[in-house]
C-alpha cells in the first residue's frame, strides 16, 4: 500500500511540473506571436517618395556637305522629378520638385541652353470626403542660371540680350482653396483668394521694369484668384501622360486676361532603362512684355523638346 500511494504520489508531481512546463512553453510562445505582431504597427510608413531622373544627348557633324548645314551640334536635355506624399487619417501632405535643363551647341548659332525650369510645388490638405479636400497651396517657380534672347540682325549675326537668371525672374504663389480628386490620377484645385508675388532680383533686369514689376523694384505682389489641374495617366507599362495646368486672374489689373501655366510630358519605355519623351510647354503672361514687333506685348510662349536617352525611376 506504501508502494502504491508513493507511485502516485510521484506521478502527480511529475504531471504538475509537465503541466507548468506546458504553461510557461506556451507563455513563451504566445509572448513572441504578441511581439512579432505588434512590428508593423510601430514600423507602419504613411510617407510614399521616390524619383524620376532622364537624360538624353544627340550629336552630328558634317563636312563638305553640298546640302548646306551646321558642320557640328551637339544637344543635352537632363530631368529630375523628386516627389514626397503624406497620407494619415483625414491628413495629406503632397510635394513635388521638378527641374529640367536643355544646352545645344551648334557651329553658327554656338552654345546657348534650350530648357531652364525649378518647380516646385506643395499642398496639404484635410479632407472633407474621399473626394474632396480643404487645401493649402505653395508653388514656386524660377530658373537656374542665366538666359538670353537672340535677335538676328544680319543674315547669320545674332545679338545676344540678357533675359533671366535666378530669382529673375521667380513665381512664389500661397493659396487657400478647395481640392477636388473625382477619379485617380486627376485633381481639380480652386481657390478665390490667392496672393503672388513677381520677383526679379537682378539689378539690370528690375532696373528695365521686366516681367511686370515698376522699374527698379525688386518684387511685384498681386491679389487674385488660382486654379491648377494636374493628370497623370499610365496607359499600360510602357507608356505614360503627366500634365499640368496653372491659371491665374490678378483681381487688380486685367482679371479677364488670364496668366497661363502648362506643362505636359509624353514617355514611351523603349527598355528597361530606355525611354522617350517628349514635354510640351505654354506660358501666356500678361506681364511680359517682350514681344511683337516693338519687343513691348505679351504673347503665348511654346517650347517642345524631344529625345531619347535613359530614364532611371527610384
Amino acid at each position: 500500500m506504501k508502494k502504491i500511494t508513493g507511485f502516485l504520489l510521484v506521478t502527480i508531481i511529475a504531471t504538475q511540473s509537465f503541466s507548468q512546463d506546458l504553461s510557461i512553453q506556451k507563455l513563451q510562445s504566445e509572448s513572441v506571436r504578441t511581439i512579432k505582431k505588434d512590428i508593423p504597427d510601430t514600423t507602419i510608413n504613411n510617407w510614399k517618395s521616390g524619383a524620376i531622373y532622364s537624360i538624353s544627348a544627340g550629336q552630328g557633324s558634317q563636312s563638305n556637305w553640298a546640302a548646306g548645314g551646321d558642320d557640328f551640334s551637339f544637344s543635352l536635355s537632363t530631368s529630375l522629378n523628386l516627389y514626397a506624399f503624406y497620407k494619415k487619417d483625414k491628413s495629406s501632405w503632397d510635394n513635388a520638385l521638378n527641374a529640367n535643363f536643355g544646352y545645344i551647341n551648334t557651329t553658327s548659332l554656338g552654345s546657348r541652353k534650350n530648357d531652364d525650369r525649378i518647380d516646385l510645388i506643395s499642398k496639404y490638405g484635410y479632407a472633407l470626403n474621399p473626394k474632396l479636400n480643404l487645401t493649402s497651396l505653395i508653388n514656386f517657380r524660377s530658373q537656374a542660371i542665366k538666359g538670353y534672347s537672340y535677335t538676328e540682325t544680319t543674315k547669320g549675326n545674332f545679338t545676344k540680350n540678357f533675359a533671366s537668371d535666378f530669382l529673375s525672374p521667380a513665381y512664389a504663389l500661397i493659396s487657400q482653396g478647395l481640392e477636388y480628386k473625382p477619379i485617380k490620377g486627376f485633381t481639380a484645385f480652386v481657390s478665390p483668394i490667392t496672393s503672388r508675388w513677381i520677383i526679379v532680383m537682378d539689378d539690370s533686369l528690375s532696373a528695365r521694369g521686366d516681367y511686370g514689376v515698376t522699374p527698379g523694384k525688386k518684387s511685384m505682389n498681386q491679389l487674385g484668384s488660382f486654379a491648377t489641374l494636374s493628370y497623370n495617366k499610365s496607359f499600360n507599362k510602357f507608356i505614360s501622360y503627366r500634365g499640368r495646368v496653372d491659371l491665374f486672374s490678378n483681381y487688380q489689373q486685367n482679371p479677364s486676361n488670364v496668366d497661363l501655366y502648362m506643362t505636359n510630358v509624353l514617355t514611351a519605355k523603349l527598355g528597361k532603362v530606355i525611354a522617350l519623351s517628349w514635354n510640351l510647354d505654354m506660358i501666356y503672361d500678361d506681364d511680359v512684355e517682350l514681344f511683337g514687333p516693338l519687343g513691348t506685348s505679351p504673347a503665348l510662349q511654346v517650347k517642345s523638346v524631344f529625345g531619347i536617352g535613359l530614364q532611371v525611376k527610384i
